[in-house]
């Protein structure tokens, strides 16, 4: 099969059969998510979000005895609770850490590897993508602004010239953003992606344990109402944050213009201000995936969510992602005059 061919790098780097990466969503990659992805062949990544210390550790303990396949955990690297998620992983056997939300620092890479875990850290534009490979890391997602969650500012199609074609014969690097079908990874992987993250896709499968009422706000979105949200002021930093339009978008406004008065007043630090930022997003998100709030709770989706109109079991999923690819490898190959 040529999918099983041009996958052999990026799922021999990752231990599994296809190099089909499933995102950590806070809220809701869980255990479930984890399991059910981990036993249809594809990499899960569970996400701690910002859960206490103990909470995380319970948690990665349950995916440690019970995944067997390798699998990641993400660490958001600007929650309020990192540094104590980040203790309790390095002690951890989980095979693969993944950072996310900001930058790692060397020290913080180092220590992770020489703990046994391959790393793993987002790179959104060429200048990180670059640090990151001189820091050690082991290899790099590329997530355009066209993901859900928290993203940066520039495009998968950017991304891929600026970093794929410059680094990737030096590390594996996966790319992400927008991807829902299998032909779109085929073409990715042919340009030198060693495999491909999807997040709102599994969002829609059985198995994701998110409310109903969030997995149908997705089933009625079209690709355009998943927007990002725009940073008030460079006195508060904030990371853009991609998901269906709602009141709850209209109260990170109302938010970021109360934490700037209150900068201004010197009522608060910055460092403070960005935590209370990471706080709403983590409650928000909450809200909408576990109580079903879509109104005022975070809705976040990728711009693939429009191309999205069923909710599936993961098996089907990741089948037809696979069926999918190896047809238009079908497709190239008689574009080419091959066999």
């Amino acid at each position: 099969m040529r999918f099983e061919k041009l996958a052999a790098r990026g799922a021999g780097f990752l231990g599994v059969k296809y190099p089909i990466i499933s995102g950590g969503m806070t809220w809701i990659s869980n255990f479930e998510l984890v399991s059910a992805v981990s036993e249809n062949g594809a990499f899960p990544v569970f996400a701690g979000g910002n859960a206490p210390a103990e909470v995380f550790e319970r948690e990665i303990d349950r995916c440690i005895e019970n995944i067997k396949t390798p699998f990641a955990v993400n660490l958001v690297t600007i929650a309020p609770n990192y540094k104590s998620q980040y203790e309790v992983l390095l002690s951890k056997k989980a095979p693969f850490v993944v950072f996310a939300g900001g930058i790692p620092k060397k020290s913080e890479i180092l220590r992770m590897k020489e703990s046994g875990k391959k790393t793993m850290s987002f790179a959104a534009e060429e200048s990180i993508a670059e640090q990151q490979i001189k820091y050690g890391i082991d290899a790099l997602i590329l997530e355009g602004s066209e993901a859900g969650g928290h993203i940066g500012h520039v495009s998968l199609t950017i991304l891929i010239q600026q970093v794929l074609f410059g680094f990737g014969d030096t590390v594996p690097i996966f790319v992400g953003g927008g991807i829902a079908k299998g032909g779109i990874m085929a073409h990715l992987m042919l340009m030198g992606a060693a495999g491909c993250q999807l997040g709102t896709r599994f969002v829609m499968s059985r198995e994701c344990t998110a409310h109903e009422n969030f997995k149908n706000a997705f089933l009625k979105a079209r690709a355009r109402q998943a927007s990002s949200t725009p940073q008030y002021d460079s006195k508060l930093p904030v990371v853009a944050v991609r998901a269906i339009k709602n009141k709850g978008s209209e109260e990170f406004g109302k938010l970021q213009l109360e934490l700037l008065k209150k900068l201004e007043e010197g009522a608060i630090g910055r460092e403070e201000a960005q935590f209370e930022v990471e706080n709403f997003w983590t409650g928000s998100l909450r809200r909408a995936v576990v109580e079903g709030d879509i109104e005022y709770g975070s809705l976040m989706a990728g711009q693939s969510v429009g191309l999205i109109n069923d909710i599936l079991p993961m098996k089907k999923i990741i089948e037809t992602l696979v069926e999918e690819a190896e047809a238009e490898l079908e497709k190239i190959a008689g574009r080419l005059g091959e066999k």
